[in-house]
């Protein structure tokens, strides 16, 4: 049997790792679009900030490939026949496969805003974006970054260790919109200045201009700034240009079953590239985030070596480091309609918690939470989301007090009824 897989991430070398496991005799490509051995983007921020040299972004030791009969190839594929069963690097090598895995990720949204392509504009997404950034950065005093997402946040806290006098540009009207609500948001957005970051929201950048190497930001507020170097942290999206033609279906990402397996026979698709079953909802929908990508990746491979496993759903987390300051997002952290929610707010020790009910016959049952500066009972949170405990009478004591999480926990896992 000879499995190609297509994308050397986390999603890629997993699925790459758990296919030697279960089917020793078999022949394993990987591909990646960069001549480096595979490594972490979520390392990228302690490669910049030289916590770690480039070595320790790599997600394998540099034998493990040769130790497990893995065959790496650093090109990008440009085109996948699916009829012929064969695919077509940059370089124009042919490599028929027997089983695809598509895990190419995603990649990133360049902004629509004039002098975004200039070369001081920089995206880090890639080892040697890290690089040029590393090289412009330690040698100038001010940057702007555009966008302040988890991505953004990321690159944030990365940069202000470097010492730079950052200013962070984003158009939501708070930091990491897709993750945290406007309290915990807005927290957040306080917590960087304090700790010397400049923060706009609710602005868009308008133009960017090159003059005499520096870089001139203006802001449709009317402010400039200038900076020596800028990064655009603007969104991603899934990388599926290079299948056109191919017959595999694409919506929002790549169109898979529970098994992770496309419309086209043979041909499976895991991580950020693939719109896999989401567990809070039920839809088949793209989840950009690493535990999704690694899970991803074991499923398609144990079903590509022959094992029938069903993907039951991801639940969408996130967990954040910024500048200290931890938050995270779990399942449906937004709420739904009809739902019941609670929150604790402390806004000068920076601690924020929010619990989200369900609706219907799920009234009782926990499908969201949030949190910012509280670091205690996240692992009680998770396992109440995904297992869909209903709480009975703990939903109605956790309205009055959020913090009886762990009571709760044990009472309704271990039918200890006579807490109160």
């Amino acid at each position: 049997m000879r499995h190609v897989i297509i994308g050397a991430g986390p999603c890629g070398v997993v699925a790459a790792e758990t296919l030697r496991k279960q089917d020793p005799d078999s022949t394993i490509i990987l591909i990646g679009n960069e001549p480096i051995p595979p490594y972490s983007r979520m390392a990228i921020p302690y490669f910049l900030m030289k916590d770690i040299d480039e070595a320790g972004t790599h997600l394998r030791s540099d034998d493990f490939y040769d130790t497990h009969n893995i065959q790496y190839l650093g090109h990008a594929v440009e085109n996948v026949d699916t009829d012929l069963k064969v695919l077509t690097t940059d370089d124009g090598t042919e490599i028929p496969y027997d089983k695809l895995l598509i895990a190419a990720g995603s990649k990133p949204l360049l902004p629509p805003i004039e002098g975004a392509d200039l070369p001081n504009v920089h995206n880090c997404w890639t080892i040697e974006d890290a690089r040029q950034i590393a090289e412009r950065s330690h040698s100038c005093l001010e940057v702007v970054l555009m966008g302040a997402g988890f991505i953004g946040c990321i690159i944030l806290e990365s940069l202000a260790k470097m010492g730079v006098n950052l200013t962070v540009i984003e158009m939501g009207d708070r930091m990491v919109p897709r993750m945290l609500d406007d309290k915990a948001g807005g927290l957040l957005e306080k917590w960087c200045i304090e700790k010397g970051v400049n923060i706009r929201t609710s602005t868009r950048v308008n133009s960017i201009r090159e003059e005499d190497d520096v870089m001139i930001v203006e802001l449709d507020n009317g402010e400039s700034i200038r900076a020596c170097t800028v990064i655009s942290a603007t969104g991603v999206k899934p990388n599926t240009e290079f299948l056109k033609g191919s017959g595999i279906e694409v919506d929002h990402g790549i169109v898979v079953n529970t098994n992770m397996q496309t419309n086209v026979a043979n041909v499976y698709a895991a991580g950020d590239v693939a719109q896999g079953k989401d567990f809070s909802t039920g839809n088949y929908e793209v989840q950009a985030i690493q535990p999704t990508a690694t899970d991803h990746g074991r499923i398609a491979a144990l079903n590509m070596a022959g094992h029938l496993v069903e993907h039951n759903g991801s639940v969408n987390m996130n967990v954040l480091d910024t500048l200290g300051l931890i938050s995270h997002s779990f399942g449906l952290w937004m709420g739904v309609e009809g739902g019941d929610s609670v929150d604790i707010y402390n806004a000068e020790a920076y601690k924020y918690m929010n619990l989200r009910f369900g609706s219907g016959i799920e009234e009782d049952v926990l499908v969201g939470a949030s949190t910012l500066g509280v670091t205690q009972h996240i692992g009680v949170i998770r396992g109440l989301i995904e297992s869909k405990t209903h709480l009975g009478v703990w939903k109605s004591r956790l309205l009055k007090d959020p913090t009886r999480l762990m009571e709760a926990y044990l009472s309704c896992t271990q039918e200890l009824d006579n807490v109160v």
